[in-house]
């Protein structure tokens, strides 16, 4: 009896002996792998394609080109329209859910309108006698955004770490193309006319907001609105066949609206690791 008493105590310590060490044994579960997070710090290139509606407001002024006198003023605002396209450049630094950086872009576009202006007189006579009553001088002008560019400051807060809400603006400019025919009356009351064009390129100032996003790997998409503002722009020309020689002179505001779609790549230094 003491045996078996014995016996069933040695083996019950056994046991318990035993169950440490076989727990001790038994594997742990691994730790899981830490989420990689997307940055969006690095340089990045790209295009885009959009639409633009765009402005000139006009004042035509037609002088005695004699004795420098005002013979009419006509105002216009007429739309400068069309398809932009291009692309862009730039590098962001991201500090938390902040997003800084700094972007150029160059665009080329098909932005043209046209408008008409009469001179009625307000001093002086921009017709002769000889010419039937309701007959007037006349210009008529075609003007074209041909291309422009910015160079712009962004600041941006990061909705979620794959999506970007930015703010942008700094500077603008651009090429503005001008030609037209202007069209009157000799002192004898013959039709005579001469055509005029000219160029400038102006710089300005833009300011838009935008939002972006991964798409997938290290490409980005984004939509983007900018206002653009190009100043004034002068055209002038001058018809000395005209009864007085008349100067007509051209004064433009050029205004953009643009709402563009694109896509960027990003050379980042890879996605940051998050730490557990």
């Amino acid at each position: 009896m003491k045996r078996t008493l014995f016996a069933a105590a040695a083996m019950a310590a056994l046991a318990a002996a035993i169950q440490p060490a076989a727990a001790a044994d038994m594997p742990v579960k691994a730790r899981p792998p830490a989420a990689a997070v997307w940055s969006w710090t690095g340089f990045y290139i790209g295009g885009n394609v959009g639409y633009s509606w765009g402005r000139s407001d006009t004042t035509a002024q037609f002088f005695n080109n004699a004795s420098g006198a005002l013979l009419s003023t006509s105002s216009a605002e007429f739309d400068l329209n069309g398809w932009v396209a291009g692309g862009q450049i730039g590098h962001n630094w991201q500090s938390g859910n902040w997003v800084w950086g700094i972007e150029a872009d160059f665009q080329w576009t098909g932005q043209d309108g046209n408008a008409l202006f009469t001179c009625t007189p307000t001093a002086g006579t921009c017709t002769p006698t000889a010419v039937p009553a309701g007959t007037f001088t006349t210009a008529s002008i075609s003007q074209s955004l041909d291309w422009f560019g910015t160079l712009r400051l962004r600041v941006g807060v990061i909705l979620v770490p794959t999506v970007l809400a930015y703010v942008t603006g700094g500077l603008a400019y651009g090429r503005i193309d001008s030609d037209g025919t202007f069209s009157g009356f000799t002192v004898a009351g013959l039709a005579t006319s001469n055509t005029f064009s000219g160029s400038a390129t102006k710089a300005g100032w833009t300011v838009g907001a935008g939002l972006e996003a991964r798409l997938g790997g290290n490409w980005t998409g984004k939509i983007e609105y900018l206002y653009l503002d190009l100043g004034s722009v002068q055209t002038n020309t001058i018809n000395t066949l005209m009864a007085p020689p008349v100067l007509l002179s051209f004064d433009s505001r050029i205004t953009d609206n643009i709402l563009r779609v694109g896509i960027n790549y990003l050379f980042n230094p890879g996605p940051v690791v998050a730490k557990y």
